[in-house]
């Protein structure tokens, strides 16, 4: 793995070359989809301890 591997982007780089290790272009990785938003779980309230007495 390195500078002559082109499977690795070291190696396209090196090489000049793209493909799938380095995609043309700035915005190739993102998604198209919108993210679903996420939903935020509280955590169960605490029980108080009964006292002994």
């Amino acid at each position: 793995m390195g500078k002559g591997d082109k499977r690795t982007t070291r190696g396209k780089t090196f090489a000049g070359s793209y493909g799938n290790s380095r995609p043309h272009g700035a915005g190739a990785k993102t998604s198209t989809q919108p993210k679903a938003p996420v939903a935020v779980k509280k955590a169960p309230a605490k029980k108080a301890a009964a006292k002994k007495g």
